[in-house]
């Protein structure tokens, strides 16, 4: 499965997740507004602190969520790989195999 097809997925399960328990659902989506609009750092830059936490939390559909994001914002691979390198020092070995999964999601999607 590519990167695209992982999203579409995650998003058909958010969607799904939505339908069940939607005051949970736009209560959160409503923090995660908040929090990206709000604040001293701009945009790509909390993108990337919560791409390092997703590597670090190994959560794929997260990971390729916010890398989309970031992809979005402009983000240049080097300031990825910047942080990719960050999130390993603080992760480890199992943060290297979610970087790379990162790295692959970024280069799929600006390809």
């Amino acid at each position: 499965m590519n990167w695209n097809d992982k999203l579409s997925a995650t998003r058909a399960g958010l969607r799904n997740l939505h339908g069940a328990i939607p005051d949970t659902a736009r209560a959160f989506g409503a923090l995660g507004k908040t929090v990206k609009e709000g604040g001293t750092l701009d945009f790509k830059t909390k993108e990337f602190v919560a791409l390092g936490i997703s590597i670090a939390s190994r959560c794929e559909p997260c990971i390729s969520l916010h890398v989309e994001a970031l992809v979005k914002a402009g983000a240049s691979r080097e300031e990825l790989s910047d942080v990719l390198a960050m999130s390993i020092q603080m992760g480890g070995g199992p943060s290297m195999m979610y970087a790379a999964k990162a790295l692959e999601c970024f280069d799929e999607l600006v390809g």
